[in-house]
């Protein structure tokens, strides 16, 4: 047995959609005149650096994001679909980890391979990510970070080119992380329990260093243990995270923080159920069955150290440096049946079971961005420029392997469980080393024409490479040009036109049968609709209609691998993607906070047939909370329109369309100590989670978390 060697229906038709979207954005319009004397909501300003903190505003919307450009924008200002999941629906939902944050995201299918994720947004898959506005690599997803030290997340639909450069023209998601805002002594506990044994405790304690408050810390410490409704199944989770703001200056700003998270896996997935039976049936498992074998585990300890600097020049101008270094090690051992239909009369799989052991594994990141912020009036119309440089740099530093894809042979599903691990073939070997490494420059302006239109521009020129110490494989793509333009028009002071264009291109790590990597994607899209905010900007709405082309893109060949066993892969041009959504989020009257959208998209290749399908076509997401007295009263709905993968030798498995509710209430003992339940899939329905090449994974059934906060 190995030993860790690490610390432990149908879809709604488009018409129907599109004029019941416009009835819906407009909507808040009548409730305008009843709401002149509703109060501001309070607002949290230490320094410029930290305005648009969410935590403490009781609010499901922000005043503004610089996410998709890096300029200062409103949510009517910015010329994409843009939403901030803020740190109050965090906590009243009680989202507490990147993958659960995935799964709540309007338009994106959670698209699960096991303890991995690939996420598709638009019918793409999205691979890249944002921390405080840096992108860093997408493999991030599976390490899977929680969200306790975060402020919120911003999420931006489609292509996100000028800001990372080589990535998906899907999705940017960017993590804010939570600032030392206090200057004096406050914090907070939080203890909860939940089904299957779940157990988390945290604290989060702000102050000021020094006398007068301009040198403040903060920290956060959290552990978090649990059982799952997979038999067996156990995750630990520990995550601290310190950070020091220092206004040095009355112009000078320096932030240092470092976080550490050690995630800890036992008895985990490496594939999914087999959805057949040798004969073409259909199997039929427990939500509780688990494939996997008792050796099985995934570690992973992530450490970060962050770096944030801004000089104010003249004028409101700034220069801004922000850095972050990564050290990232994992180690895990895994068994996979790869999804081989099981013979009915001997339970046995029909092809190999196999096993795979790394450790460690060891890759180090490196990131930092540098840009000039130049504000300026032309005729008494203010104008914007921000331009930078940004580099990348990924290197897997320590490629360890035991036992590298090693048959265990066929498998007894009934008794998967107890496999031996084959001690025979557990041997060292060196993996490869590898780097990749990006670095662009880039420049994007925001220009007011008139009083009402403004034109937002820019674009970014990036150097990729990527280098393996074989040889094997290493690519380089140089100056590669990603323009972005957009434009704003606002009809009146609660509406506005937008329309954008941006393109991207994306590196793959998928290979053709004959072991090769795949060329890069090409993407562009169109981006055009109408954004509306009410009530100094307590709700934003957005109605958006897009569309994407790619080309080159990575489709898997059915039951075709390349010779190491991996799957086999070839390039599919001409894919569009056209859709509309809708995102409604703020708060509707006094203490009533919403957060809605709705999607819908079509996926297809030049041929017209559907692309993407594990992808569910139309989703919904709604959550809203009402405050009364001392009781906070919430409830949400998901939907997801039916999805189902490409054909296989024994069929199509197919998820129909389905619903989850969820719901929560709270209450505030005192002005000190609350009490919240949350109760999720409240109606336990049995669904599937994912579905891939004939394999599924199930959703989560019913469960509830009750949750303790002191905050002093």
């Amino acid at each position: 047995m190995c030993n860790k060697t690490t610390s432990h229906s149908k879809p709604i038709p488009r018409l129907n959609l599109l004029s019941s979207l416009i009835t819906l954005t407009l909507l808040p319009t009548l409730a305008i005149a009843a709401e002149e004397d509703r109060q501001q909501l309070p607002t949290i300003v230490v320094n410029a650096q930290k305005s648009n903190i969410t935590e403490g505003t009781g609010s499901y919307t922000a005043d503004s994001s610089n996410t998709s450009t890096k300029l200062d924008l409103s949510p009517r200002e910015t010329p994409q679909n843009i939403k901030i999941l803020t740190r109050e629906y965090l906590d009243d939902t009680n989202i507490t980890t990147f993958q659960e944050l995935i799964s709540n995201i309007t338009g994106v299918y959670l698209n699960r391979t096991d303890e991995r994720i690939n996420p598709i947004s638009r019918g793409f898959e999205t691979n890249y990510y944002l921390f405080d506005g840096v992108p860093t690599a997408g493999y991030y997803a599976n390490l899977d970070p929680d969200l306790t030290i975060y402020d919120r997340v911003e999420v931006i639909k489609g292509a996100n080119g000028l800001m990372t450069g080589a990535g998906s023209p899907a999705m940017g998601l960017n993590l804010i992380r939570k600032r030392a805002n206090a200057k004096e002594l406050t914090g907070s506990l939080n203890v909860s329990i939940g089904s299957w044994n779940k157990y988390s405790s945290s604290v989060d304690l702000s102050f000021p260093i020094n006398s007068d408050g301009s040198i403040r810390g903060r920290t956060v410490v959290k552990y978090q243990d649990e059982d799952s409704f997979m038999d067996k199944y156990h995750k630990m989770q520990e995550t601290a995270y310190a950070v020091v703001d220092m206004d040095l200056t009355d112009s000078t700003y320096l932030s240092i923080a470092a976080s550490y998270q050690n995630l800890q896996r036992d008895n985990i997935r490496w594939g999914a159920f087999p959805a057949y039976y040798t004969d073409g049936t259909r199997t039929h498992f427990d939500r509780s069955k688990i494939v996997t074998a008792d050796w099985t585990y995934q570690d992973n300890k992530t450490t970060t150290f962050y770096v944030d600097f801004q000089q104010k020049l003249f004028n409101d101008a700034s220069f801004n440096l922000k850095a972050t270094y990564k050290d990232i090690k994992q180690g895990w051992a895994l068994l996979n049946s790869y999804g081989w239909a099981i013979d009915k009369t001997t339970n046995l799989s029909s092809g190999p079971a196999w096993s795979l052991e790394t450790n460690p594994y060891n890759q180090r990141e490196q990131n930092i961005d540098a840009y000039f912020n130049l504000p300026f009036d032309i005729s008494g119309l203010p104008q914007e420029i921000v331009t930078g440089f940004n580099y990348h740099q990924a290197k897997v530093v320590n490629p360890y392997f035991y036992s590298s894809r090693v048959s265990v042979g066929l498998i007894d599903y009934d008794s998967i469980y107890a496999i031996p691990y084959p001690e025979s073939h557990r041997t060292k070997t060196q993996g490869i080393l590898n780097e990749t490494a990006q670095t662009a420059g880039y420049v994007a302006g925001k220009f007011t024409i008139l009083e009402p239109l403004k034109v937002v521009i820019g674009t970014r020129l990036t150097n990729w490479k990527y280098e393996q110490e074989d040889g094997v494989g290493n690519r380089e793509f140089k100056n590669q040009l990603t323009p972005y333009f957009g434009i704003v028009y606002e009809l009146n002071q609660n509406h506005s036109l937008y329309a954008s264009y941006t393109d991207i291109f994306n590196p793959q790590n998928y290979k053709d049968v004959n072991g090769k990597y795949l060329d890069p994607i090409i993407g562009k899209q169109y981006e055009t609709g109408i954004k509306s905010g009410y009530f100094d900007g307590r709700l934003n709405t957005a109605l958006s209609i897009f569309q994407i082309q790619q080309d080159n893109v990575a489709e898997a060949l059915n039951n075709v691998f390349i010779s190491n066993g991996d799957q086999a892969y070839h390039g599919v041009s001409g894919i569009k993607s056209k859709g509309v959504e809708l995102e409604i989020d703020g708060e509707i009257i006094d203490n009533w906070n919403i957060n809605f959208g709705i999607a819908h998209f079509e996926a297809k290749d030049p041929e017209g047939e559907k692309f993407n399908t594990q992808a569910a076509r139309t989703t919904a997401n709604l959550f809203s909370k009402y405050k009364w007295e001392k009781f906070s009263i919430g409830g949400g709905l998901s939907y997801r329109s039916k999805y189902y993968n490409g054909e296989t030798a024994y069929g199509v498995l197919v998820q129909d369309a389905y619903f989850l509710a969820n719901a929560m209430l709270g209450y505030d003992v005192d002005k000190n100590i609350k009490v919240q339940l949350n109760a999720n899939n409240i109606f336990d329905k049995k669904y599937y989670e994912s579905v891939s090449n004939g394999t599924y994974h199930y959703g989560t059934p019913r469960n509830a978390t009750l949750s303790l906060k002191y905050h002093f």
